[in-house]
């Protein structure tokens, strides 16, 4: 069987995973924990809109699940099945921002491309963040100077309640000489932020929005 699960849906079924483990740990009624089950398997399913038997049959056991070991097991039967972000070179990802020189691309070998919605690193001495994404099944680079907003906040990209950035692109208007300015706060470390992203919706809207 392909690999048919996307990252950030995999974020969303561990989520899930969380929920019953925690549920077990609180709730003795068994018509509460039956409902629990009903729903955790009803959500996943519903993660995607075409789905065969066989893929059915590996993700059914997740209303099995009671306790943390038995979530690890069933995310370690997943994680074979889960779509890695596209495989990229140090020179790819230079041709996607060619107006940077000497742009430092961070070590992509330590990188779990099976958890990875994005691409995202900092280069500390010019205060540059540089985002690699992909849209229409293409790959594309965002660049941007950030700040620290010295406090947590919610990440625009992933909807999650971490320590946060703001991250602001510019971009020619169409007046000479003008710029427009766009962006939005996002996790200051990138590799939370992909673990939290359990859809691509806000990831979409953002590179949208700065792609405009």
């Amino acid at each position: 069987m392909e690999p048919f699960i996307r990252s950030d849906q995999y974020n969303f079924i561990k989520m899930q995973t969380k929920i019953l483990v925690s549920g077990h740990s609180t709730a003795n009624d068994v018509d509460v924990l039956n409902a629990l089950r009903s729903l955790s398997i009803e959500k996943v399913l519903n993660l995607f809109s075409d789905i065969s038997d066989e893929q059915k049959q590996l993700l059914n056991p997740i209303v099995k699940i009671k306790d943390k070991e038995d979530a690890g097991e069933f995310l370690i039967q997943l994680k074979p099945y889960v779509i890695p972000f596209r495989n990229i070179t140090e020179q790819t990802i230079k041709k996607l921002f060619p107006k940077v020189k000497k742009l430092k691309v961070p070590s992509l070998e330590n990188i779990d491309l099976k958890e990875t919605s994005y691409l995202g690193w900092k280069d500390k001495g010019s205060n540059k963040k540089y985002i690699v994404a992909e849209r229409d099944n293409k790959l594309i680079g965002l660049q941007g100077t950030v700040k620290s907003a010295n406090k947590k906040g919610i990440c625009t990209l992933c909807n999650r309640h971490e320590e946060v950035e703001m991250f602001i692109s510019e971009t020619r208007a169409t007046a000479q000489g003008t710029f427009i300015k766009r962006g939005n706060y996002i996790c200051q470390d990138s590799q939370t932020c992909n673990q939290n992203i359990t859809e691509l919706d806000k990831l979409n809207d953002f590179i949208t929005l700065l792609k405009k």
